[in-house]
């Protein structure tokens, strides 16, 4: 066996190693089980927060519900007041109580700090607590989990599921592999770049499988909780219309209400109050003085939606090129293109079906060069566009095509024909002087593609509904909440200019 072969089956045997003590390890710090106790309405002398509790009936793994519970936990503590003023849930509003909070264990204090941000003096609406930002709603509940996670440990609830020592030995280890494999790209001839790629690979996946693993598992004293508090889920299951509770229940079951949503017996409830990232298409604006639900529709699929004059010019060339190809295809073309008989006609390159397609293709090409979207990928695709054609051999398919278009050409000719009109007008109304709005910005949503222009949902104070505007790569982004003055084309619906009056 050759030094290289060495290297490479050394390097596999120490993954299979690596993966055999991660499985060792994961099984030892496995939770135990939760003996469920008898059902009670007890919390017990030294209840645990809501909050706490969630993290316990998670398993350990995560804090979903938490923040609703909190903020339920404090509306039976009387710092939060929940409003119901019809039959409808959904229309919900809370109040800050000005009640003096004392002292509050850090998420609780977050929880209250977002109620308040919102509601201010006058309320709001329930919907109106998620956040705007996806970035925001994750650092905030990250930090949340963290100062919920630190009080479980205080209370010997809870654990670092990998003590630091063993962490750090697979962390270490996860790059001996890659050490192996490094070493056999190099003795091989291969070049640096080359070993660190696959040297790479294999440490990657490794601390990938580990950082997934690390987080909390359950103490003799935490599993001893929650196998009270799973007590108390069978007391509330055995209430019926417990699950179907609106927020506003809290005035009457007090705190029964919030450990309810911690234990996911409140399903409503917990539906109601979030604390994510909220609805993309509907969020809750108070910009021009009143609460209300404003709709936003995104133009995913409008054409020339942002885009500048000299790019409308550029896709009005490469629609007019395609629908002028197709038509001088369909017009020029002749039968003598085409073999459609003799001995040579089952393997010649010049059937009726490869020469339509080869043609639909050819022209198809030149309008993605033109529109400046030409790719490496473009000529796979273009490749497995023709193979169609090899299946087509009847000289049917030429006849029909001969001296008039398809009535498929026919169609494309006339979409793309209008296609190219449709982006000439865009770049005529874009030469008039941009309007000046101004609003609310409601949420900043990016595109999947980097260079393309981001959508900005603005709230003018003019209705329920508004359509997200197009901020182009080269303005800098704006923080949801802030009040700006835009300068807009209403035909591209792009923003030439941003201005922050508050932010």
């Amino acid at each position: 066996m050759t030094f290289e072969a060495e290297m490479y089956w050394g390097g596999a045997a120490l993954i299979g190693v690596w993966l055999a003590a991660f499985g060792l390890a994961l099984a030892a710090t496995r939770n135990g089980m939760v003996e469920t106790g008898p059902a009670t309405q007890e919390f017990g002398p030294d209840p645990e927060s809501p909050a706490v509790v969630t993290l316990l009936a998670n398993r350990w793994r995560s804090v979903d519900r938490a923040a609703a519970a909190t903020l339920l936990d404090l509306a039976a503590r009387g710092l939060i007041e929940v409003r119901q003023p019809d039959d409808d849930p959904g229309r919900s509003t809370v109040h800050v109580t000005g009640k003096d909070a004392g002292p509050l264990m850090p998420y609780e204090r977050r929880v209250l700090d977002r109620v308040v941000e919102r509601a201010g003096d006058a309320g709001a609406p329930i919907g109106a607590i998620a956040f705007r930002a996806e970035e925001r709603a994750k650092s905030w509940n990250t930090g949340l989990r963290q100062e919920i996670v630190a009080e479980a440990r205080l209370r010997g609830l809870s654990r670092a599921r990998f003590a630091p020592l063993l962490a750090s030995a697979l962390y270490a280890t996860a790059f001996a592999p890659g050490v192996l494999l490094a070493v056999a790209v190099v003795s091989g001839g291969h070049g640096i770049r080359g070993a660190v790629l696959v040297g790479a690979a294999p440490a990657v996946a490794l601390m990938w499988l580990l950082a997934r693993a690390l987080g909390e598992r359950a103490t003799p004293r935490g599993l001893e909780r929650a196998g009270h508090w799973a007590g108390v889920t069978a007391w509330l299951h055995a209430h019926e219309e417990f699950a179907h509770l609106p927020p506003a229940a809290v005035t009457v079951w007090d705190r029964y209400l919030g450990y309810g949503t911690a234990l996911g017996v409140t399903s409503r409830a917990g539906r109601l109050l979030g604390f994510d990232a909220g609805d993309k298409r509907r969020v809750w604006s108070a910009y021009g003085g009143t609460w209300r639900p404003v709709r936003i529709r995104y133009p995913r699929l409008r054409p020339g939606f942002g885009a500048t004059t000299p790019r409308l010019l550029q896709l009005a060339c490469a629609a007019g090129v395609v629908a002028a190809g197709l038509c001088l295809f369909a017009l020029l073309r002749q039968p003598d293109w085409a073999v459609t008989g003799g001995l040579d006609s089952t393997h010649s390159l010049r059937r009726p079906g490869l020469v339509l397609s080869a043609g639909w293709v050819a022209v198809a090409l030149l309008g993605v060069a033109v529109a400046g979207r030409f790719s490496r990928w473009m000529l796979f695709i273009a490749f497995l566009a023709m193979m169609p054609g090899n299946f087509a051999d009847s000289h049917e398919w030429l006849d029909r095509a001969m001296g008039e278009p398809l009535v498929a050409e026919t169609v494309a000719v006339v979409c793309f024909g209008a296609l190219a009109v449709y982006y000439l007008a865009l770049a005529v109304l874009e030469r008039r002087a941009p309007q000046t709005v101004t609003g609310e910005v409601l949420r900043m949503e990016p595109r999947r593609r980097e260079k393309a222009p981001r959508f900005l949902a603005l709230d003018t104070g003019e209705g329920d509904r508004t359509v997200a505007w197009a901020l182009p790569p080269g303005l800098s982004a704006v923080a949801p909440g802030s009040t700006v003055r835009l300068e807009v084309s209403p035909a591209t619906r792009s923003v030439r200019s941003a201005a922050v009056v508050t932010g």
